[in-house]
């Protein structure tokens, strides 16, 4: 407690000498009303430490580390309201260096960032949104979703959510490291390493920023502009060791953690990705930087569907045989080890089960049990009328099989909801796996990894190994809010349950118990 007290009176005295130094800038003047309580100054590690470092993280106060931040949290909030018109929350664009890694359409492949000068941890963050595995649904995907093929529309900032919020408040454990957000334009699970074709795109600017095409002058007043001739490039993989190449000149070069966070495809590809990443840097001379990864719904099953269906488009094909035709068309590259246990059969490295055996960096999976994009690709329908038994018995053996393959995860969150994605939703610290929050059990994790480096007992009381145990969907109290999607009201689970076609009466025969108790239990979770 003595550190706390000292460390907290050094903490005073910053914050009373930069409100004094704000108070000062606009006296006599309006005092702007700030868009959104500050968060509180980032602490600024000395550069030649050699202790790994959480947030505000002071080894002499390592065990009471919950109770600190609550008390600095407090203290800086209190003490810094003039700063808020002054910080900038958002991350700012940035397009790569080597302008010859794109998105699908040619356009220049980029990134947001959003610099925390004084941490030495670093976050980049992969976007999902699907893929295409053909010229057809390829076509489709850019008419109706061009974000996700095209940097043309991007814009110029974004605001960080969930693990990505600066606010401590949102983001416990991670607020204040160095942000990057790697918008999804590659349609390729970013595995791709195939280049545009150049009879398939021809663009110049002058320095009126008119375009010059096959030598007709077109005057168009934007960034880019790209005319089709046909033909995309798929780079994601490359698209990512690029833009970690750029930030190693913005201050990775300093890092101590450097974590690849994912969601949906952004999640697959962290596990495709992550040993991509240390053997860059690696290779690059930067070998103390600790590599991570966390994968957020993105650890799917190649299962038999339920309904076997024309292979059309990534909804109604089956995993497999998406991920088959796909990484053809996008020269997909798999980690090294992957590969040479599946030659000849690599696109098996897209299921998380298949490749994690094969991955040599920490990596924390997040995976809801019953995950709407795997139930979607397995053509369960759960809107309009209520679910079949047999579509029902479906849905839980999914469950099963997803608790089966995780079993021997590390360090895993697995809750029984319904739902897809969860880190950089504004609630992700509202959902709890018996008793423990996705937060903690990530911060958990960082000080399990960081304890095991420096040859200590993992701390107690502190798990990273948590799944559900109970068998139906949103049986866990905590899941997100579900609506019914015609009224839009919120449903409790054994509404749900019901509007599912959830039989009580047979359950709890089936069971072995009165039906009261079941619906009981069904209420609380258990």
């Amino acid at each position: 407690m003595t550190a706390i007290r000292m460390v907290s009176s050094v903490l005073l005295v910053v914050l009373m000498q930069s409100g004094a130094l704000c108070a000062r800038r606009f006296r006599g003047g309006r005092n702007p009303q700030p868009r959104r309580a500050a968060p509180p100054p980032t602490y600024r590690a000395d550069r030649g430490d050699t202790t790994e470092s959480f947030p505000l993280d002071f080894t002499a106060v390592e065990e009471n580390m919950d109770n600190f931040m609550t008390q600095v949290k407090n203290l800086a909030q209190s003490l810094y309201p003039c700063s808020a018109q002054k910080l900038d929350y958002d991350m700012k664009l940035n397009f790569l260096e080597n302008t010859s890694v794109t998105c699908n359409d040619g356009s220049p492949a980029g990134y947001y960032l959003k610099e925390s000068r004084g941490s030495r941890r670093w976050l980049i963050f992969l976007e999902g949104g699907w893929y295409c595995f053909n010229k057809e649904n390829c076509d489709s995907r850019y008419e109706t979703m061009r974000r996700l093929m095209s940097s043309s529309k991007w814009p110029q900032t974004k605001t960080g959510t969930g693990i990505l919020s600066p606010l401590p408040e949102e983001n416990p454990h991670w607020w204040n490291a160095n942000m990057v957000f790697i918008p999804y334009c590659s349609s390729d699970v970013w595995s791709g390493a195939k280049a545009k074709t150049e009879q398939s795109k021809k663009w110049l600017t002058d320095k009126n920023h008119d375009i010059l095409f096959l030598s007709v002058v077109i005057p168009y007043r934007a960034a880019f502009f790209v005319l089709f001739l046909g033909g995309y490039a798929f780079m994601g993989s490359l698209i990512i060791q690029e833009v970690v190449k750029d930030l190693l000149n913005k201050g990775l070069d300093n890092a101590k953690v450097l974590l690849l966070a994912g969601s949906s495809a952004g999640g697959t590809g962290v596990l495709l990705n992550v040993d991509r990443v240390a053997e860059l840097l690696e290779g690059l001379g930067h070998t103390g930087i600790q590599v991570r990864g966390l994968s957020d719904s993105g650890w799917f099953l190649d299962n038999k569907q339920y309904h076997c269906t024309d292979c059309v488009d990534t909804v109604s094909c089956a995993p497999t045989e998406t991920i088959k035709r796909g990484i053809k068309y996008w020269g997909g590259v798999v980690p090294e080890r992957c590969r040479q246990t599946h030659q000849g059969e690599e696109w098996n490295c897209f299921f998380g089960y298949r490749v994690f055996p094969s991955i040599k960096s920490p990596v924390f999976v997040v995976q809801w049990l019953f995950d709407e994009a795997q139930l979607t690709v397995d053509n369960i329908q759960l809107t309009g009328q209520p679910v079949q038994e047999g579509q029902w018995r479906y849905i839980q053996n999914l469950g099963i099989e997803l608790r089966n393959t995780l079993k021997d995860v590390p360090a895993m969150f697995a809750p029984a909801c319904l739902s897809h994605e969860v880190i950089t939703r504004n609630y992700w610290t509202d959902v709890q796996v018996k008793g423990t929050s996705l937060p903690r059990a990530l911060h958990c994790w960082d000080r399990s990894l960081h304890d095991n480096r420096n040859n200590k007992a993992p701390p107690k009381g502190c798990p990273v190994h948590l799944i559900d145990s109970c068998p139906w969907p949103h049986c866990n109290p905590t899941c997100p809010t579900i609506r019914d999607q015609f009224t839009g009201q919120e449903m409790n689970v054994i509404q749900f349950l019901m509007h599912m076609g959830f039989d009580v009466q047979k359950m709890a025969q089936q069971q072995g118990m009165d039906p009261s108790k079941l619906l009981g239990m069904l209420s609380s979770g258990s």
